[in-house]
Order: C-alpha cells, then sequence, then structure tokens
C-alpha cells in the first residue's frame, strides 16, 4: 500500500506545472470534449509507465542490491533537482489532430511523457519498492489526479495554482526518499 500511496501522491505533485499539464490544458481548450481528452490521457499513461514499471522491475533484477541502493538515492535526488526546472511545452506536440480527440491526445501524452520526470520516476519507484502493479497504478493515478481538473477546469484552475510551491513541495519528497534510501531506507526489500 505505501508504494501506492508514495508513487500516487509523488507523481500528483510532479505532474502539477508539467508539460504534460500543459498539453492537457490546451487539448481542452482546442477540443472542449473532456471526456476522449480524459480517456486517452489515462490509456497513454498505463502504457507509458507500464513499460517503465517494467523497466524498473527488470532493472533490479541485473543489479546487485547495493549498486541499486546507490543508483536509486541518487536517482531520487536527481529526480528533485529536474522537479524545480520548469518544463518547456513543445506546440508541436499538440498538432496531431487529424488523428480526432481521442488519437491526438493518446499520441500526444504517450510521447510528452516520454524521459519526462514522471516516466522516468516510475521506473525508480518499481526499482525501489519491488511492486510493479501498485506503483504503476499510483503513478497512473497521481497522472489523473493532476491532469483530469486541468482538462475539466482548463485555464481557470491554472491561475490559481502555486505551481512553484507544488514543485518544491514534490522535489523535498523526492529529496527525502533519496536520501532515505542512500541511508539504507528499504535494505528489508533487498535494496
Amino acid at each position: 500500500m505505501e508504494s501506492f500511496l508514495v508513487s500516487t501522491g509523488i507523481v500528483a505533485l510532479a505532474e502539477i506545472g508539467d508539460k504534460t499539464q500543459l498539453l492537457a490544458f490546451i487539448l481542452a481548450a482546442k477540443f472542449r470534449k473532456p471526456v476522449p481528452i480524459i480517456i486517452g490521457i489515462l490509456l497513454a499513461t498505463i502504457a507509458n509507465h507500464g513499460f517503465a514499471g517494467a523497466l524498473g522491475a527488470w532493472i533490479t533484477s541485473l543489479v546487485a542490491p547495493g549498486t541499486m541502493r546507490w543508483v536509486l538515492g541518487a536517482s531520487f535526488i536527481g529526480m528533485a533537482i529536474w522537479t524545480l526546472i520548469p518544463d518547456k511545452f513543445d506546440e508541436d506536440e499538440a498538432k496531431l489532430a487529424r488523428f480526432g480527440v481521442f488519437g491526438t491526445t493518446l499520441i500526444a501524452f504517450f510521447l510528452a511523457e516520454m524521459g519526462d520526470k514522471t516516466q522516468v520516476a516510475t521506473v525508480a519507484l518499481a526499482a525501489q519498492y519491488h511492486a510493479f502493479l501498485p506503483v504503476v497504478m499510483g503513478t497512473t493515478l497521481g497522472m489523473m489526479i493532476a491532469n483530469v481538473p486541468a482538462v475539466l477546469l482548463g485555464n481557470t484552475i491554472a491561475d490559481k495554482m502555486p505551481v512553484r510551491l507544488v514543485h518544491m513541495i514534490a522535489a523535498a519528497i523526492f529529496a527525502v526518499l533519496g536520501v532515505a534510501t542512500l541511508l539504507g531506507a528499504g535494505e528489508s526489500l533487498g535494496l
């Protein structure tokens, strides 16, 4: 349950102001059809984070537990720093309208998540917790918590969100996870 809750919270916070949330705002404003956008986000996230979680699980089978602890600790600290760097949105990611609302959302979100901090976090969390399904479910829920309001409420909520504060909280959580991992937290998990 811890892996699910931590994964959900970290990704929900890290996603605030992220390029995929900006993409959600743009798609909502462009198409004004929230249901296919939300379904597209959900399916793209499941596919993307499923791949990332599987990669995290696979990596733990290749790397010795002592080494993995250092890699994960450094990865979480790196994620803390990366979370503080504002994302830039590429307008080309939203220019797939010929695929319809659902198809455009599915493709754009899947591509926008490739190498994104929430995908990297999913890899690290799956490796940390050795819990593929709870981590992928948690990171997917975190994405939906951050992006569904963006789709439904659009720019109304964007102007009222303290994005910098949310990023600082997410960065602090990543940093605590990194330091805790480096100090030996998770050793009972084989790290």
